[in-house]
């Protein structure tokens, strides 16, 4: 396994990982499976442990670096391990920004999201396309479950950002703001705080709160989305997700049970084709993901309730380990 910088046209990939071996295993080898891995720099974040624990913990940590070096993942991997536990949040921080600072853009996984077989060939093309076109921010490869959306191998923009499998340039994450300035407005500015919350659709505000002022969570991604909404920055998405999640099998936060915004018909062949001409937001599309997670976070069916807003803030906010 070699570790000597190469310049490639294709950007960057990074995995973070922990103590999911057989998660990792699976996502790296839907990863390879890509035609444009042979081609492209991996760079995998392995985390440690944390102090005090178990032995049962230390080996998964082993086992799952054992995976990383199983075989020679893409055309040229490099492995960074830490020797204490940083946590998800500053994993993804630092990673992120010392590889889009290095190459100029970048796409990210974690441990329990496998990749369809046209997933790089979509970030490739779709971070080629819009790399100087300053009102986008992030390309994304998952999109919740809207059933009114329709699939017709499309991708068009949202002016919001997701956690699942994405990617960036280093002109947009120069924006990210770590600190969160101005987020004390939102408690008294009720239009900018509908306005951050989708139209009152779903309570980003309390999160953005909670990660600032509380040390109940550790979230990059609730920062990332403050950063992006004051920019009035747009994401790309796929009609249709060119990823899927595995962890919901108790073997991470917030991911326990039957994983409800699975998408049922995923495709590990389906193929973005098309991109929108216009840079602007679809808000027929907007529209109906808010009447989405609107629905989703007001379950009305007992015992559901608690367990989607957990399950949809995982997703939303990015587990915290």
């Amino acid at each position: 396994m070699t570790s000597t910088t190469h310049t490639s046209p294709l950007a960057p990939i990074v995995v973070f990982v922990y103590n999911r071996p057989a998660h990792t295993l699976q996502t790296l080898q839907a990863l390879a499976a890509n035609r444009e891995a042979a081609g492209s720099d991996l760079y995998i974040y392995a985390d440690g442990a944390k102090a005090g624990a178990s032995q049962e913990d230390l080996d998964r940590i082993a086992q799952t670096r054992a995976v990383i070096r199983q075989q020679q993942w893409c055309g040229n991997v490099h492995i960074v391990e830490s020797a204490s536990n940083k946590g998800l949040a500053a994993s993804v921080i630092e990673g992120t920004t010392a590889v889009v600072r290095k190459h100029g853009s970048v796409i990210t996984l974690e441990d329990d999201v496998v990749a369809g077989r046209f997933f790089l060939k979509y970030m490739n093309r779709a971070l080629h396309k819009y790399a100087n076109t300053q009102n986008v921010y992030m390309i994304a490869g998952y999109i919740f479950p809207v059933k009114k959306i329709a699939r017709s191998n499309r991708s068009f923009f949202l002016p919001l950002t997701t956690t699942q499998a994405w990617g960036t340039w280093e002109r947009a994450w120069n924006s990210f703001d770590t600190k969160a300035t101005g987020y004390e407005a939102l408690k008294t500015d009720a239009a900018l705080r509908n306005s951050f919350n989708l139209d009152g659709n779903f309570d980003y505000t309390s999160m953005l709160v909670e990660q600032m002022e509380s040390d109940r969570i550790s979230s990059w991604a609730i920062r990332w989305w403050w950063s992006v909404f004051r920019q009035k920055g747009l994401v790309l998405y796929p009609d249709k997700s060119l990823v899927k999640n595995t962890g919901w099998d108790n073997s991470g936060t917030h991911s326990g049970g039957e994983n409800p915004f699975e998408e049922k018909d995923w495709e590990e062949g389906y193929e973005i084709t098309h991109f929108p001409k216009a840079v602007k937001a679809d808000s027929k599309k907007f529209s109906q993901l808010k009447k989405y997670l609107y629905a989703a976070f007001n379950s009305p069916k007992k015992g559901l309730l608690e367990k989607n807003i957990n399950r949809l803030k995982g997703f939303i906010k990015g587990r915290k380990k």
